[in-house]
């Protein structure tokens, strides 16, 4: 056992370049040819499919499926597309054990659903891997239309508005497109610099331009927008993370989870990235699980993600969490932080059991100690900083029908918005939504949104 691995505190080089190059290696390879046919046999096409039904896109699940059967996957990534232009990041990023496969008849036949994300995955890359890009735009209708955020919800929002014949500018903070597609998934989800090559496929239809360093409320303004553009989509996400309130917070090695995640997906060399040999994720969603998970691969020796209220409640799919126990990951629920203990760097934290009734969570006198060198937060985000002359819901854009706010000529998707459920797959066909209400408003044209 290298030295790094015993070494108290939070330091790089844990494990070897190979042994991190092997546990960040694609955690689903992709389907051949013959494992993606046997796989297709396996669909009933349902008429009325309960799969359709579950996915926030309405895929016609089942045509694609049978174009796959049919030796077309090239026709099975169009019709994927059409409904969700992100279909390839979705097909790796997905809960589909909560959507579609969850869904699927087989599972509740045989315990074993088509493997509907990996099919999804075998058609879209296929296509993606060709020259050119499939779609192509209307004639061009004079309009220009702006675009918050180069997240999920933004870039479907700007690819069906360009479709449509619109210019559209997108508006970007960061330095790098894609949102927590780019900066908030565990690398094994999406190797290979998935992200950005996807979002360079996309932009392939024209008539998109990215800027990049533009933040709302600094470098443009709401008002600023809707003098310059006939409608504004806003689309940028949740950029302020939640804090803990428990006492000694501040101290340091407490940090976000989303910080970490991002600083995993970007660095260059995964051995320099330092990570704790106890380490300790609050919250139970599928950005702990990442957290979680991604420091046990990085080399540390104990990790446990700690959750306030039962797994029935967690945000992460019971796939997920059974992911992080057997990658090592223990998980501790019905417990909640109090305080965080250490001379300047985080020692231990001291949680206190918790009681999940009809009157809410309670706290019992019941409490334990942890011994950390690293905590992670996951406990959500909030919006920043948002515009004024909008209504909020829930601390989010409040938002009628297709994203449509309170401002006859601004509209909002994605995780900045009420209703959703922060998932890729549910930005992607919130933003697609409003660019057909937007398009519909603008040009009088009817708005074609499956479902």
């Amino acid at each position: 056992m290298s030295q790094a691995r015993l070494s108290p505190g939070v330091v790089p080089g844990r494990l070897s370049k190979e042994e991190l190059a092997a546990n960040f290696a694609d955690i689903a390879p992709p389907l051949d040819d013959h494992e993606a046919r046997v796989a297709a046999d396996r669909c009933y096409f349902c008429h009325d499919a309960p799969c359709v039904t579950a996915c926030p896109t309405s895929i016609d699940i089942p045509l694609f499926i049978r174009q796959i059967a049919t030796g077309t996957p090239d026709a099975a990534a169009m019709t994927i597309l059409h409904a969700n232009i992100l279909g390839g990041m979705c097909a790796r990023v997905c809960p589909t054990e909560n959507l579609c496969e969850g869904a699927c008849v087989r599972m509740d036949a045989e315990g074993q659903p088509v493997e509907i994300g990996a099919l999804q995955r075998f058609a879209t890359d296929g296509l993606m891997a060709q020259q050119g890009h499939p779609f192509r735009r209307a004639a061009p209708t004079g309009k220009r239309i702006a675009v918050v955020g180069a997240g999920p919800a933004g870039l479907a929002a700007a690819h069906r508005l360009a479709a449509k014949g619109h210019d559209v500018v997108i508006f970007e903070a960061r330095e790098k497109p894609g949102g927590l597609n780019e900066y908030g998934i565990a690398s094994y989800k999406s190797v290979d610099g998935f992200a950005q090559a996807e979002i360079e496929w996309l932009m392939g239809i024209g008539g998109i331009e990215l800027r990049h360093g533009q933040r709302l409320g600094q470098q443009i303004t709401l008002d600023g927008l809707r003098g310059e553009y006939d409608a504004v989509f806003l689309g940028m996400g949740l950029g302020g993370v939640n804090a803990l309130r428990a006492e000694g917070e501040d101290r340091e090695h407490v940090t976000d989870a989303i910080s970490f995640i991002r600083e995993l997906r970007q660095a260059s060399d995964l051995t320099a990235l330092p990570v704790g040999r106890d380490v300790v994720v609050i919250g139970g969603g599928m950005t702990a699980v990442d957290a979680a998970v991604q420091s046990k691969l990085l080399g540390a020796e104990n990790v446990t993600m700690v959750y306030r209220r039962g797994p029935e409640r967690m945000g992460a799919s019971r796939h997920e969490q059974d992911h992080a126990t057997s990658s090592g990951v223990r998980i501790i629920c019905n417990a909640a932080p109090v305080a965080i203990h250490g001379n300047g760097t985080v020692a231990e934290i001291e949680f206190c059991y918790t009681q999940d009734g009809p009157d809410g969570l309670t706290m019992t006198g019941d409490r334990f100690r942890l011994k950390a060198d690293q905590v992670f937060r996951a406990i959500g985000q909030q919006l920043q900083d948002a515009p004024d002359g909008l209504a909020l819901k829930g601390g989010k854009i409040a938002v009628t029908g297709p994203g449509r706010t309170g401002l006859p000529d601004v509209w909002a998707g994605g995780d900045c918005a009420s209703g959703g459920d922060d998932l890729t797959v549910t930005a992607v066909a919130e933003g697609r939504d409003a660019a057909e209400d937007i398009d519909a408003r603008l040009t009088g044209r009817p708005a074609e949104i499956p479902g």
